[in-house]
């Protein structure tokens, strides 16, 4: 998933992978949930696009977009069909590397995999004979909603596309394939997983950061991920905050992600520490730039680089199962860039 309104050249990279401190971010958004206190039929999710009922409990459950089969594997369920990952390294069957272990401590070597990264497969989904499709966490247009549809019940983002948060995917997905329960129970033991693996990292704690994509190849100009979007907000999640200059930025857009100009870095003097896509060559760009290399967080060198392409990177979008999968990893590269804030 990366950000379609802000060009091809970032839609196909990594913008699109490309996944929250206040009690009203970390709570489920249950609104788009209509359903009794046990898992009973029929059950109605709303969503963008309206509300889907489900009957019966799906047996054949497809998901499609980005990380939203890793609910159900998380959960035990085995996915009738599941798109390949568009982002981070991949295994022989095109998937991310929890996705791909999951299925095979599952049983399953060779689980079915549309390749539908340039497009949905229709006729691949429709094959894999669907009582499901999740894409609570996905880009779907109404077009492609309405030709799902036809083919079997559709449970999409429940207001923006590409912003819906980890807990909320999980609810939602698990919910529509009858184990709301389960996903209530995995939720909480992610939370208690990302409270003992930050407890580790004290220094991070309280951090003002801000989740970039530079592109090395053009300086001008680079972009931030607002809290709205699952990579700042996981953020968050593992202690960080969010810079104010990247909120009152935020206030006029319903964008995941804001284009700035670098003539402009100097908003962003109060951000202690930046995440980005890249390896040390870009962080010696920045902090060689005229205009970026004057912000405190690039000159200081408290940037947590996420080498562009990697299982990291795809990982910085979280899920059920690439959260367990990354968190030592991803905390030490974030715990060493927030030591280097002065």
């Amino acid at each position: 998933m990366k950000l379609k309104s802000i060009s091809s050249m970032i839609l196909a990279c990594a913008l699109l992978i490309t996944g929250c401190s206040s009690v009203a971010e970390k709570k489920q958004d249950k609104s788009n949930v209509v359903e009794s206190a046990s898992t009973t039929y029929p059950i109605t999710v709303k969503h963008a696009f309206g509300e889907t009922v489900i009957e019966k409990e799906p047996k054949n459950v497809v998901a499609i977009s980005w990380s939203n089969q890793d609910t159900p594997l998380a959960l035990g369920v085995i996915p009738a069909g599941v798109s390949k990952a568009n982002y981070g390294k991949t295994d022989k069957n095109g998937l991310l590397s929890w996705t791909g272990e999951k299925y095979k401590e599952l049983g399953v070597d060779k689980p079915v995999v549309f390749n539908d990264v340039d497009g949905l497969d229709y006729e691949a989904i429709s094959s894999s004979n669907p009582d499901i499709i999740l894409a609570a966490y996905s880009g779907l247009t109404k077009e492609e909603y309405d030709l799902l549809s036809k083919i079997a019940p559709v449970v999409a983002y429940p207001k923006l596309a590409w912003q819906t948060y980890w807990r909320d995917q999980i609810a939602i997905n698990a919910t529509a394939i009858g184990k709301k329960d389960e996903g209530t129970k995995l939720v909480s033991d992610l939370d208690k997983l990302i409270v003992e693996k930050t407890a580790k990292y004290p220094s991070i704690k309280g951090k003002k950061v801000a989740f970039c994509y530079f592109s090395p190849t053009d300086l001008g100009k680079f972009y931030i991920y607002t809290s709205t979007d699952p990579r700042a907000a996981y953020l968050i999640d593992l202690g960080l905050v969010e810079a104010e200059s990247v909120k009152e930025l935020a206030k006029t857009s319903k964008s995941f992600a804001l284009e700035i100009s670098s003539e402009n870095i100097d908003k962003l003097t109060d951000v202690d520490m930046i995440v980005a896509y890249g390896n040390d060559v870009l962080l010696k760009q920045l902090q060689s730039d005229k205009l970026l290399g004057t912000l405190p967080a690039i000159k200081n060198g408290a940037v947590a680089l996420i080498e562009d392409g990697s299982s990291l990177a795809a990982s910085a979008t979280p899920s059920a199962l690439s959260i367990p999968a990354t968190i030592d990893e991803y905390l030490k590269i974030i715990g060493d860039a927030a030591g280097k804030v002065k």
